[in-house]
């Protein structure tokens, strides 16, 4: 059997196709992702979805989904967002199903392919989604965390990407998590709305040091996390795919020069290591602001066990963890590392197996 499955998000959608053997066991498993800022390209959700799917098409048995797309603002209410995304799904489930002039037509093409959507309590169907389409909302942290407790049964997830980081407590194989929505999250310490790649910097700081002094910031969006993290050399080129806020090229110095417009200057008026002294200083506030949702949850739960995973897995989840002096295991024990930033992906074509399975 091989199931595809997509984390919708409002910046990057993630596709994860699992290929399962007759006894469930995982053969093969091949993902990929996409920049699409959902606020600006909703109407290329479909073809983007299909782009990702490439050669696999014909070959898919099922599909199962997650989002967090529906807080996007190209959405007034978030129900608007989940059954615009899961309407959307449909349109996917019957092109599938729908034979090429040049494919051969699959022996069951007739039987309604099955699609799932990850909710709080587990796979939903889109009748169910209908009916409640907030269950679906911002659900993806539930199929990661189902990932991380194949690792350790009695853990904290730390799932950091492109925007935000979940920190979700796992005892006994299962998520224990006091908050279900993100509003919820926000309050418990379990989502921190800080992520490696486009996260305002004005957002993580009120100063930086510059010189013998710290000078504070300028509240607009000049620069994010992404340069940031180039200029610490944390992250590649290749990695960040968000939009540069100025439209600008992604080198370093590309970076550097918007860093340096969060305090009204330019490379003409601070040196390159003023540029990387206020990144580093950032980067270390960024570590502290996801250490101490870490440290909350740590004593509210009784647990010291980390379990890292996302973009972010070893420049934000680890790092952080060791400033607490936590136990840390990484979730490429059991996949790739390519594969661990799409990790949501991954888990909800487990769960959708183990769904078509009982």
């Amino acid at each position: 059997m091989k199931i595809a499955s997509f984390d919708i998000g409002g910046a990057n959608t993630d596709l994860a196709v699992l290929e399962f053997n007759e006894s469930g066991t995982i053969i093969d498993i091949r993902t990929d992702r996409r920049y699409l800022p959902m606020w600006t390209k909703k109407n290329k959700l479909v073809e983007t979805l299909l782009e990702l799917l490439g050669q696999d098409r014909p070959e898919i048995d099922a599909v199962g989904v997650c989002i967090t797309a529906e807080l996007a603002d190209a959405y007034k209410t978030k129900t608007e967002g989940v059954l615009h995304i899961a309407r959307n799904m449909l349109k996917v489930m019957n092109i599938l199903q729908t034979p090429s002039k040049n494919q051969k037509i699959r022996s069951n093409t007739s039987i309604e392919l099955p699609i799932g959507f990850v909710g709080l309590n587990g796979i939903m169907n889109y009748k169910e989604v209908e009916k409640n389409p907030m269950k679906i909302a911002a659900a993806n942290w539930i199929a990661t965390a189902a990932l991380a407790s194949f690792i350790s049964p009695n853990c904290i997830l730390v799932d950091t990407g492109s925007t935000t980081t979940d920190i979700i407590p796992i005892k006994n194989g299962m998520e224990c998590a006091k908050g279900r929505s993100d509003l919820e999250r926000l309050a418990t310490g379990e989502l921190v709305y800080t992520g490696i790649l486009r996260t305002n910097l004005a957002t993580q700081v009120d100063k930086v040091p510059l010189g013998q002094n710290c000078v504070r910031v300028a509240s607009e969006l000049f620069s994010i996390t992404a340069d940031v993290h180039i200029v610490l050399e944390n992250i590649s080129e290749e990695d960040y795919i968000s939009d540069t806020p100025d439209g600008a090229g992604k080198s370093k110095r590309d970076c550097l020069r918007r860093i340096s417009r969060i305090v009204c200057a330019d490379l003409d008026l601070i040196s390159q290591y003023d540029g990387e002294k206020m990144a580093n200083y950032i980067y270390q506030k960024q570590l502290e602001r996801v250490a101490e949702a870490l440290q909350e949850i740590s004593e509210r739960e009784n647990l010291d066990e980390v379990v890292v995973t996302g973009l972010g897995m070893d420049i934000i989840g680890r790092n952080a963890a060791k400033i607490l002096g936590l136990k840390v295991r990484g979730m490429d024990e059991i996949l790739r590392k390519e594969d661990c930033i799409v990790a949501p992906a991954v888990g909800t074509a487990i769960l959708m197996e183990s769904y078509l399975d009982h």
